[in-house]
């Protein structure tokens, strides 16, 4: 019978898993296309739609928001709603997104329309978004 590992010696520790250096990090990143049709569920375990696109500030790089498709049926009466990444946690089991969403709060969410001017992401209607969803703000520095 062997000893039990010791402290920090364990499945997933030891220097090829280094959480900074290790395979482990390697898992955490993706490829934003690999991003895009990925599912977005509810704590409930409801299918909500889909990431369409990923939404990337110019200036510091960080992932603003995810557009997802929600509701509609082969595309038709689908709308659009921007969601803050911070809102979004992957779910490996799933191998989908989950949210802290009901279908109610969801369908009464902000929306994008790339043809409407007043629903384009701007700073003004992304402060809308991210007040809707009670998140901290992309741009505000988190140092």
């Amino acid at each position: 019978m062997s000893d039990p590992p010791a402290s920090g010696t364990g499945p997933g520790t030891g220097p090829g898993n280094d959480p900074a250096t290790g395979p482990a990090r390697a898992r955490r990143l993706i490829s934003a296309d690999k991003v895009e049709g990925t599912a977005v569920y509810n704590r409930a375990g409801e299918h909500l739609g889909t990431i369409d696109t990923l939404m990337i500030d110019k200036v510091t790089g960080r992932v603003a928001f995810a557009v997802m498709s929600y509701g509609g049926f082969l595309g038709i009466g689908e709308s659009q709603h921007p969601l803050p990444w911070s809102v979004l946690t992957y779910d490996t089991d799933r191998g989908g997104y989950v949210v802290d969403l009901t279908r109610e709060q969801l369908a009464a969410a902000p929306t994008h329309d790339t043809d409407d001017e007043e629903n384009d992401l701007s700073d003004t209607h992304g402060r809308r978004v991210y007040d809707y969803y009670k998140a901290e703000p992309f741009w505000l520095d988190p140092g």
